[in-house]
C-alpha cells in the first residue's frame, strides 16, 4: 500500500525499447551549443549501466525503501543493485545485548531488533507514509578466542584489537590471523554470517508490511553467509600504529576497513568481498526478491491446511 503522502524522487521508467547495442553504449555524447560542437575534454565521461530489471526491484521503484542503518558503504552497496532513493533512518536502539550470546545469534539478533525497532517507528509515519520495505544490518568480529570485536572505543584498544586480528590462529589449525565476516539481511529478511579462524558477523534484516491483517503484520526471512579473512602476519605494529592513527577503521566493526587504507593488513579472503565491507549483496538481493513475492494466500492456505491433494472427498 502506497501513502499518496510520500512523494519520492522521481525515478526512470523501464526502458520500453531493447538496450542500446554496445557499439552505441559505449558511444559518449559530445557537449554543443548553439553555435556548434564543442570537441570533449579530458577522458570521457562512461555511461551508467541500466537498471536491473528484476520484478522485486520493479514492485520497490517509487516506493519507500528504509535503511535502517547510517553506514554509507551499505548505502553504495545498495545503489549498485538500483535502490538508490533510500530513507536513512538508523535504529534508535542501544546495542547492548551480552556478548556471552553465540556470535551467530549476537549479530543476528542485533540486525533483526534493528529491522523491527524502525519498522514500528515508521509504519504509521503519516508524513511519508508507510515504507515498503525495512532493511537493516550489523557487524562483529569476533576473535579465535570467542570474543566478539566491535567498533574500537580508544587508541589502545583499537591497537590491541587489529595486534589480536593479525597473531591468532584460523580454526583448523591453519596458522595466521584470521577473522569471519558474516552478512545476513532482515526486515521481511534477515540473515547472519559466520567466520572462519577469527570470526566476524555481518547480519541483514529487511521487513515488508503484508496487506493481510495477519499476525505479526510483515514478511521475515533469514539467511547466513560467511567470509573468511586472514590478517597478514608480517604486518608490524608500527604499520598497525600509523594505520590506527588514521582513523579510518574507527567506525568499524573489528577496527579495520577492507575497501579503504586497511587492505594493507589482510592477507586474503575466502567468500564474499562485500560482505566485508558491510552487506553481502548477492544474498540481499535474494532476500529482497523473496520477501517482495512473499505469497500470502499460500501461507494462510497451508495454516488452514487445504491444500487440495487431487483426491475425491
Amino acid at each position: 500500500m502506497v501513502d499518496v503522502k510520500y512523494a519520492p524522487a522521481p525515478s526512470e521508467p523501464p526502458p520500453s525499447d531493447p538496450p542500446p547495442s554496445y557499439t552505441t553504449a559505449s558511444a559518449q555524447p559530445t557537449p554543443s551549443t548553439i553555435g556548434g560542437t564543442l570537441p570533449s575534454r579530458g577522458p570521457p565521461i562512461p555511461r551508467p549501466p541500466l537498471p536491473l530489471e528484476l520484478p522485486a526491484l520493479t514492485m520497490l521503484r517509487g516506493k519507500r525503501v528504509v535503511l535502517a542503518s547510517a553506514s554509507p558503504r551499505r548505502k553504495q552497496l545498495l545503489a549498485q543493485i538500483g535502490l538508490t532513493q533510500l530513507d536513512t533512518i538508523p535504529s534508535p536502539l542501544p546495542e547492548d545485548l551480552p556478548h556471552t550470546l553465540a556470535p551467530f545469534e549476537y549479530v543476528l539478533q542485533t540486525a533483526t531488533r534493528k529491522a523491527q525497532a524502525v519498522y514500528a517507528q515508521e509504519i504509521n509515519n503519516e508524513a511519508k507514509g508507510e515504507p515498503a520495505l525495512v532493511l537493516a544490518a550489523d557487524t562483529v568480529v569476533v576473535s579465535a578466542s570467542g570474543m566478539i570485536l566491535e567498533k574500537p572505543r580508544s587508541e589502545r584498544e583499537h591497537v590491541g584489537m587489529l595486534r589480536r586480528l593479525r597473531d591468532g590462529d584460523t580454526v583448523g589449525g591453519v596458522g595466521g590471523g584470521g577473522l569471519g565476516v558474516g552478512g545476513g539481511i532482515t526486515g521481511a529478511i534477515g540473515g547472519a554470517i559466520g567466520g572462519l579462524g577469527e570470526d566476524g558477523g555481518v547480519t541483514v534484516a529487511v521487513m515488508r508490511p503484508l496487506e493481510s491483517l495477519r499476525e505479526p503484520g510483515y514478511a521475515m526471512e533469514t539467511i547466513v553467509e560467511e567470509t573468511a579473512v586472514k590478517f597478514d602476519q608480517a604486518v608490524t605494529d608500527d604499520l598497525i600504529t600509523a594505520y590506527v592513527k588514521t582513523r579510518e577503521g574507527a567506525d568499524k566493526a573489528g577496527g579495520y576497513g577492507i575497501q579503504g587504507t586497511g587492505s594493507i593488513l589482510i592477507e586474503k579472503i575466502d567468500g564474499s568481498y562485500d560482505n566485508v565491507v558491510g552487506l553481502p549483496l548477492r544474498a540481499t538481493l535474494q532476500l529482497i526478491e523473496k520477501v517482495m513475492t512473499h505469497d500470502e494466500e499460500e501461507e494462510d492456505e497451508a495454516a488452514a491446511g487445504v491444500y487440495d491433494d487431487g483426491e475425491d472427498d
